[in-house]
């Protein structure tokens, strides 16, 4: 079996000179083969920057587009291909943007690994130690906390145990921050599992543990990226006077940026994203690296039903993953790509038994929102 093709589909609803919000692009890919596999993987990044990577020509040795590596190869040599890529495309590819796109290659060797061997992915990374998974709902606040009381309320009703809001308005005014924390944990009540995100717009220590303090009567489950995950002393300090958690680390990538983050920044959590930090294979080295070192592992997750898909088989067949992002986007690339998007029953998602990542995909949505 070789890959003969790789397409690079770049999706987006709003007009290129508009403004975008999380989960309103996306770049898929399909790995084609000779005998008729299909493998289907995302990266949640700039859709052009990472098709560019994916198809750029080869300038050296060193700076080689990822496509050119791959026809011809055998797509089960999953490891080997990931080790071609990381050091074929150096001069992109050794953090952000190059291995995002190499994680969009990975999931798909992974889908086509799955679908060869005809059993489930979690099976082929070991086996599956959980039928569901426990969902935490994540939105985009509303700018008035009673809004957001009702956003929580909805999603309370819903099953959800736990919440997490982040982006739009949050870390923009402290005043305003505080407000709606405090509606919505006063519509949830005090045993409800609550948690923010602040997109590293809180900036540095001095600021961030201001709000930490304000916070910290509304007994918040975790704090996510209150500033920049390269400011490994500021979350250490940020931990030693946090009782609420400290997580980060969506924005990382490879086991090498991990290792530094977890062993110098000292986070309760990290949230590598399994769609930009070099793909399945690499997401159970950071997971290795995290368990050696007491760190929690919960993945972020904030795109499309491939994404979520890819996630599921991951945590399924992880020792400690127990905790699912389950985003709560109305973009249609979230709500509609994937027409059988994995749904949220009683606050968990089943694991399905499925070969490959069990997806399909609505083309009709493809040709409406492609690039």
């Amino acid at each position: 079996m070789k890959i003969t093709d790789i397409q690079v589909i770049c999706l987006r609803v709003p007009p290129i000179e508009s403004s975008c919000e999380w989960g309103e692009d996306a770049v898929i890919i399909k790995v084609i083969t000779n005998n008729g596999y299909v493998g289907i993987g995302e990266s949640d990044t700039s859709p052009m920057v990472a098709k560019a990577i994916i198809e750029a020509p080869e300038s050296n040795l060193y700076c080689s587009g990822l496509k050119r590596l791959l026809i011809g190869e055998n797509p089960l040599e999953i490891q080997k291909l990931w080790d071609k890529m990381y050091w074929a495309s150096n001069y992109v590819g050794r953090r952000g943007a190059g291995i995002h796109a190499l994680s969009a290659v990975d999931i798909a060797l992974w889908d086509i690994a799955s679908q060869y061997y005809q059993v489930p992915i979690y099976m082929l990374l070991g086996g599956k130690y959980r039928d569901k998974i426990k969902a935490y709902g994540t939105f985009i606040p509303a700018d008035s906390p009673e809004e957001n009381k009702i956003i929580a309320r909805r999603l309370k009703d819903q099953g959800f145990t736990s919440l997490k809001f982040g982006g739009g308005i949050l870390g923009d005014n402290l005043d305003i921050d505080e407000a709606i924390v405090k509606a919505v944990r006063e519509e949830l009540g005090n045993d409800f599992e609550l948690e923010i995100d602040i997109a590293t717009k809180w900036r540095t220590y001095g600021h961030a543990v201001t709000m930490f303090k304000r916070l910290e009567q509304y007994h918040l489950n975790w704090v996510e990226e209150p500033i920049l995950a390269d400011d490994y002393r500021g979350y250490e300090k940020l931990g030693e006077i946090s009782s609420a958690q400290i997580a980060g680390g969506e924005n990382l990538t490879t086991r090498y940026e991990f290792y530094d983050f977890i062993t110098r920044a000292k986070p309760d959590i990290i949230q590598p994203d399994i769609t930009r930090c070099g793909g399945i294979s690499e997401m159970r080295k950071i997971s290795d690296i995290a368990q050696m070192n007491g760190t929690k592992l919960v993945p972020h997750g904030f795109s499309t039903g491939i994404l979520l898909a890819a996630t599921v088989q991951f945590l399924a067949s992880t020792e400690n993953g127990d905790l699912l992002e389950y985003s709560q986007s109305k973009s249609p690339l979230y709500t509609k790509l994937v027409k059988n998007k994995l749904p949220l029953i009683n606050g968990y998602v089943e694991v399905p038994d499925s070969i490959g990542l069990g997806i399909e995909l609505d083309e009709k949505i493809i040709e409406r929102y492609q690039m």
